[in-house]
């Protein structure tokens, strides 16, 4: 990436599935290799980054309850399930020599930071990618209401969502082949076309509170330091 990048403070959301690469299971070393050397290029140009990690390669308490599980019980396991999802990355962030803190919603302080918005937004300042765990710290909540959440907690210029397609289409288009990818949309178009960009709590929240984001494929090379550079010909963008 050349000249000066187009946002100084970003939120990365990552589902704990993007994290399986070709497993069925757990966490893919390939995986977290790949995203720690796409997240400190980025670190390199000088912007900040945040991050929330899903934990469905793990545990979804959501699908447990279905089967009779306590929805509440289910959901708080799914919360440990991100603090081990980000326990991985702060590993192989780290091991590009980029230095990490991971922030839960849930006291776990033998592992981890509790989350507190200020010391956040510090870390940030430093360099240090920060990396939200535990969601928002209440059942019922997806990672990405806690990414939506965050996202304008810190006051971040971006929120990207890291999918395994180049964007938001019509359908999907492993199952469509006419499906259409939007260049771009409104937070209301999404929303009302029931695109399932992200649960709609989510897509409320950056809507009312003007968070822009970009729906992009995470498995290219260099897509990120793209977007953060401002090519706009990446991913699909949603807006208010």
């Amino acid at each position: 990436m050349s000249g000066k990048p187009a946002f100084q403070r970003i939120l990365l959301k990552l589902s704990g599935e993007a994290l399986m690469g070709q497993l069925n299971f757990g966490i893919s070393p390939d995986v977290t290799s790949f995203l720690a050397h796409e997240i400190k290029g980025v670190i390199e140009s000088g912007v900040q980054v945040a991050l929330v990690v899903g934990g469905g390669n793990i545990f979804r308490g959501e699908g447990l309850a279905r089967a009779g599980m306590d929805r509440v019980t289910g959901d708080h396991m799914g919360m440990l399930a991100t603090v081990i999802n980000g326990l991985a990355l702060q590993d192989a962030i780290e091991r590009v020599g980029v230095p990490v803190r991971v922030q839960s919603a849930l006291r776990i302080n033998e592992v981890c930071e509790d989350y507190i918005r200020r010391k956040a937004v510090r870390h940030l300042e430093k360099g240090r990618v920060v990396i939200f765990s535990a969601g928002t710290g209440n059942p019922f909540f997806t990672t990405d209401s806690a990414a939506a959440l965050r996202a304008i907690e810190i006051n971040a210029d971006l929120m990207l969502k890291a999918t395994k397609v180049d964007g938001i289409y019509t359908a999907d288009p492993k199952k469509h082949a006419d499906a259409r990818r939007y260049e771009e949309l409104t937070y209301d178009e999404a929303l009302s076309k029931r695109l399932g960009v992200m649960d709609q709590t989510a897509m409320v929240l950056c809507r009312d509170h003007g968070v822009r984001l970009c729906v992009y494929d995470m498995d290219r090379p260099g897509a990120l330091q793209a977007i953060i550079g401002g090519d706009l010909s990446i991913g699909t963008r949603v807006h208010t």
